[in-house]
């Protein structure tokens, strides 16, 4: 999508979604089936094995989210991610591409902007069912604890308002050395590190940067990226620096102006997968 539409993104919420898988092989189309029926009980699920028949599905009823695998026999999935931003009425579609090496195409910034979000197919089929009920039926992960950088109160406001209203609690601060002292003091107690999440921007006032915090969380602190999630607000669109950003540690990146959805979703699936990390169990 186009940065002016992603100034404007709008995720379908729905009590019945329609879902679109698109994966080359059958056997990967049931099993991610067969999970999000389990996990999502009213759900239609559109099986497509590459981009003709993905277009026919499109062309002949709306969905509300698409999955798809990063190669295809006839094509790939970021040319699928396109052909649903050109169908008609599918401009705010959400594109989920789902890839074995998610990683290194993401610090290297190689996924086009009509790319909505990228899932590791190494979390497995549960963890990708939770990934897509948060866009299209998101449930709060109650009292999680966010500790939340932002040196602007009106940003810090409005986006304090998107996670409570998730049942988060959040945990203000102005700068990355505040932040950093919180952490740190916590980091001595039974329950290191105190957080659940961290949700900072890049820049801040005082000498350190969003990026020098994700830095010392890692390093300093020890923390991984399971234990303690960190998403990085951002309005630099420079791949290099994005790239930097997610090489120092960071899980993953928020595009400003910030979208509700994305932002809720985001964090809300770094939650449950940490929790599924610290319970050590994931599905193959």
């Amino acid at each position: 999508m186009n940065v002016s539409l992603a100034h404007d993104i709008r995720h379908l919420i729905s009590d019945t979604p329609r879902v679109m898988v698109v994966d080359g092989s059958r056997l990967v189309r049931k099993l991610i089936g067969d999970v999000l029926r389990r996990e999502l009980p009213a759900v239609e699920v559109v099986g497509c094995a590459g981009l003709a028949e993905a277009s026919d599905a499109l062309a002949a009823a709306p969905v509300h989210l698409v999955t798809t695998a990063l190669l295809l026999p006839d094509g790939d999935g970021l040319q699928l991610a396109r052909a649903v931003r050109e169908a008609s009425g599918q401009a705010y579609v959400p594109v989920i591409v789902v890839s074995g090496d998610v990683q290194s195409h993401l610090e290297a910034r190689r996924f086009t902007e009509d790319v909505t979000d990228y899932f590791d197919k190494a979390h497995g089929h549960h963890a990708l069912a939770a990934f897509i009920r948060g866009y299209v039926q998101p449930a709060p992960v109650a009292g999680a604890h966010v500790l939340y950088v932002e040196d602007s109160r009106t940003v810090a406001l409005a986006t304090t308002r998107m996670l409570t209203g998730q049942q988060m609690r959040v945990t203000h601060m102005i700068s990355a050395e505040e932040a950093l002292a919180f952490l740190r003091e916590r980091a001595l107690g039974d329950d290191a590190p105190g957080i659940d999440l961290v949700l900072t921007d890049v820049y801040l006032k005082g000498e350190l940067s969003g990026r020098d915090l994700v830095q010392a969380i890692r390093v300093e602190l020890g923390y991984g990226k399971r234990r303690l999630p960190v998403l990085v607000m951002t309005g630099d669109f420079n791949r290099v620096n994005q790239m930097a950003l997610l090489r120092d540690g960071a899980n993953d990146l928020v595009l400003k102006p910030i979208e509700e959805r994305l932002l809720v979703t985001k964090a809300l699936f770094q939650l449950r997968l940490a929790q599924v990390s610290q319970s050590g169990v994931f599905d193959a």
